[in-house]
């Protein structure tokens, strides 16, 4: 993995990745000069015991840009600037223009409550230039490199004193309220671990503690053992519609054998999860022929500095759909409840999954 750090004229960093030399005197680009002015803060939900970040500065981002608009190509429109330099590399990671957390958050308000500074990060993923791409049209060594640069962040970002766990996702799609055309994910560092992880990690560890194996190991092999909802399988990786499933077409990427944070992957495990990614992504698009929504987000341990033999990486799909002409969006019961009610059975949804043909060895390059 070759990579090349730039600052832009606004002072946000990027990152340039490649799978080949990067040459030198590429220039980063940037909407304006300015310096982001961003100051994020937190406040406890006393109820939920929860924090809950308010960035008011957000109501002012960009959203969906019209359909000629080239990410790519210089532009004199302020609306929807250009944001990645002209040059040859594979991933371009950056800081968020819009953030939630930012480092340089500080004085948080006095309130009610008690309130912090949302001291974190929110980076941007570009995961190719090719504006008309996706996860699943990429070369499989660039999947690879996609591996290893989620690797790299999660070192740089949890190295930052404040942050405590690092979560790479993807919202694709206009129904999952994506705003920029060409093929990206974010990640969001967090000066605590976030709820949903959080109560991942306690069950965990609370399985660990009694049966000296990973609880997402255990469920793995009785996937396989059980063989009806599994969707890619090899040496090193799995793709699976869990038993448990929450949403339809709900999916599940892991090593088999568990492994705590990207940055602990190795070689073959890096390429077999990226045959794993290329299966899913291809049978979502071709499932109904059509760019398929989802949010793809990926569980890894915490950055604590502490070992976590008990966590498990993996990525969790959740595609909003239910029929190829009806949503499927949150309910009362599961937004006021927390209780998800499944009207398709995922051994239903697995079949049609599997039943989709895909080619892992097409794909376009950078």
């Amino acid at each position: 993995m070759y990579s090349q750090a730039l600052l832009k004229p606004d002072g946000r960093a990027l990152t340039l990745y490649s799978r080949y030399p990067i040459v030198q005197g590429i220039q980063a680009p940037s909407p304006a000069s300015e310096p982001i002015q961003a100051n994020p803060h937190l406040r406890w939900h006393p109820l939920r015991g929860e924090w809950v970040a308010y960035a008011s500065h957000r109501q002012g981002r960009t959203f969906m840009p019209p359909p000629e608009y080239n990410p790519l190509a210089p532009t004199t429109n302020p609306e929807f600037p250009t944001e990645l330099p002209q040059g040859r590399y594979d991933i371009a990671v950056f800081d968020n223009r819009f953030p939630s957390l930012t480092l340089g958050a500080h004085n948080s308000p006095s309130s009610i409550v008690d309130t912090l500074p949302a001291n974190g990060a929110c980076e941007v993923v570009v995961f190719t230039q090719n504006p008309s791409a996706s996860l699943g049209s990429l070369e499989l060594d660039h999947l690879d490199l996609l591996f290893s640069v989620w690797g790299d962040r999660t070192r740089v970002l949890g190295e930052q004193p404040n942050i405590q766990y690092v979560l790479p996702f993807e919202n694709r799609g206009v129904e999952m309220g994506v705003t920029l055309l060409h093929p990206h994910g974010q990640i969001y560092a967090y000066p605590f671990v976030p709820p949903v992880p959080a109560r991942m990690q306690e069950r965990q560890q609370v399985y660990y503690h009694e049966n000296k194996r990973g609880l997402l190991q255990d469920l793995i092999q009785n996937e396989i053992a059980d063989r009806q909802r599994i969707i890619y399988q090899d040496e090193e990786a799995i793709a699976f519609v869990p038993v448990c499933a929450r949403y339809p077409y709900e999916v599940w990427i892991a090593t088999l054998e568990p492994v705590a944070t990207f940055m602990d992957l190795t070689a073959n495990q890096r390429r077999g999860l990226a045959r794993a990614l290329k299966t899913v992504t291809l049978k979502y698009d071709g499932l109904w022929n059509r760019t398929f929504p989802y949010l793809m987000a990926w569980f890894q341990a915490p950055t604590d500095g502490q070992p976590h033999p008990e966590s498990h990486l993996h990525a969790e799909f959740y595609p909003p759909y239910r029929t190829p002409d009806k949503l499927k969006f949150l309910a009362g019961t599961e937004l006021a409840a927390g209780m998800f009610a499944s009207d398709a059975l995922p051994e239903e949804k697995a079949a049609e999954l599997q039943a989709v043909s895909v080619n892992l060895e097409v794909g376009v390059s950078a």
